[in-house]
């Protein structure tokens, strides 16, 4: 078929294009922005409309000559009018739609609403969620509203609320409402869903998707069982969802914007009616949250996370603080007048005897801390000068990938609260030119972890930021020497 998908640069549009595409299917996918999927992987398979849902003519543009499209967009994230913006979106996505195929079948996502009487008091966002589906269903005889509780998955926002604070408080006072049952659903079954619905005409409507019931409080302490965390959640009776919001807004990188829909999806019972959707889609065998989690730990952990919730991509600075997936990053780049293997040369050959170039002292009194609480410290140098294998010590790191001239990452071996990595990309830049990504991540283990890392930060802000600038300086002076001799034994 022929698909269009609105929100392509979201969480959830970025992973379902490419399963689009595995299917045989051919995307054409509409952004405001074409600069935001060249960085894809899927980017040179699509086809790409550039347009706005303000303007009902790059709508119509849009929507010619395709046979179904996803509308996967929303304007949550703090906006006071985002109901307002949403009402008019779907509005004129359904007037466009009707006047280039009124029999067009468009699917879309929303979200599960309290079952008191199905007339969406309580939340102002699941309120606008369900008001779009409403404008899609009845604009539109073909269309098909999902209807989800929290989207588990690598990078989402429902699991990275539920991971920080996890990960982060060994004891909290929560809301008596974390006892409220909820049902997650894992991202793949979301994708499944979204996917099988093309080759499922007779499916129209509502249809609410989730798997196992269970309360945010049993979430919290699943994931902690999970990860092998002590935890004590302690409900009181009194906490307004705004503070609450507030809260996950300060402890995790989740705005108050998105942390507001997002806490206001647990205030209340929400649970779904999943008769529909085991009678439409019986091959679907929704994931256990448990098993959702631990699929969402080890694609973070291999690095593997497509998309996140927010869902941006822009150009790299020279400076990137980030604080996601439960990990931390400090991103430093330079652009080096050196060939890359110049600039591999020079990061590769970082300690032993040559040391770590600048702030020696602190980098001596960090190797004789680690040595006096039993971890290595800098007593086992290493082995070349510039040559590195993976698997070898260089001080108290480990070399884990050594790929030259490309990629050197070393994996920390003294004694932290997590675990740490240090890591250097050189890019080719052009003729005689080189950019040079230094990465440190720090993955704290619980509270003591987070403390260790920020209590660190502004020692870190200088030694790195002139260590990246040393490298940059012995590349393009040509240091080291490219065929040193051997250190001797």
């Amino acid at each position: 078929m022929h698909v269009l998908v609105t929100g392509a640069t979201g969480y959830i549009g970025g992973r379902l294009v490419p399963r689009l595409l595995r299917r045989g299917h051919r995307v054409r996918v509409f952004v405001r922005d074409p600069r935001r999927v060249l960085a894809r992987p899927w980017a040179h398979e699509v086809e790409v409309v550039r347009g706005d849902l303000n303007d009902g003519a790059s709508i119509r543009d849009a929507l010619e000559g395709v046979d179904a499209a996803f509308y996967l967009v929303h304007a949550m994230g703090g906006r006071d009018d985002f109901a307002a913006q949403d009402r008019a979106w779907a509005a004129g996505f359904v007037e466009a739609a009707r006047s280039v195929d009124p029999g067009l079948r468009v699917v879309y996502l929303g979200g599960l609403l309290p079952p008191h009487d199905g007339s969406r008091r309580g939340s102002k966002h699941l309120s606008s969620r369900a008001e779009v589906g409403e404008i899609l269903r009845h604009g539109l005889a073909q269309a098909l509203e999902f209807r989800a509780g929290p989207v588990i998955g690598s990078g989402s926002a429902s699991f990275e609320m539920v991971r920080y604070l996890t990960e982060r408080l060994p004891a909290m006072i929560a809301p008596k409402w974390i006892r409220n049952p909820v049902q997650p659903v894992g991202i793949r079954n979301v994708l499944v869903y979204l996917t099988e619905a093309l080759e499922r005409p007779e499916a129209t409507g509502v249809v609410e998707i989730g798997a196992d019931r269970r309360t945010f409080r049993d979430m919290m302490l699943q994931y902690a069982e999970v990860r092998g965390l002590r935890r004590v959640i302690v409900p009181v009776p009194v906490l307004a969802p705004s503070l609450a919001a507030r809260w996950v807004g300060l402890v995790t990188p989740i705005p108050n914007g998105l942390a507001v829909p997002l806490v206001e999806g647990v205030v209340q019972p929400v649970l779904a009616d999943t008769t529909r959707a085991r009678a439409l889609f019986p091959e679907v065998e929704p994931m256990a949250y448990r098993d959702a989690v631990e699929l969402a730990l080890k694609r973070t952990w291999e690095g593997r996370v497509v998309t996140r919730w927010s869902g941006a991509l822009g150009a790299t600075p020279a400076y990137r603080f980030e604080d996601s997936e439960g990990m931390v990053q400090e991103v430093r780049t330079r652009s080096v007048a050196a060939e890359p293997e110049a600039v591999y040369r020079a990061f590769a050959s970082l300690g032993g005897r040559r040391g770590w170039r600048v702030w020696r002292p602190l980098w001596a009194l960090r190797g004789l801390l680690d040595q006096i609480v039993g971890g290595p410290g800098l007593r086992r140098g290493r082995r070349h000068p510039v040559d590195l294998e993976p698997g070898e010590a260089v001080d108290f790191w480990r070399v884990e990938e050594a790929r030259a001239p490309e990629l050197l990452r070393l994996r920390a071996e003294m004694k932290v609260p997590g675990r740490a990595w240090l890591q250097w990309e050189a890019v080719p830049d052009g003729p005689g030119r080189t950019r040079m990504v230094q990465t440190a991540f720090f993955v704290p283990s619980g509270l003591l972890g987070v403390l260790y890392w920020y209590s660190l930060y502004p020692v870190h802000r200088y030694i790195f930021s002139d260590l990246v600038d040393a490298v940059a300086a012995d590349a393009e002076a040509g240091r080291p020497d490219p065929f040193p001799r051997a250190e001797p034994s």
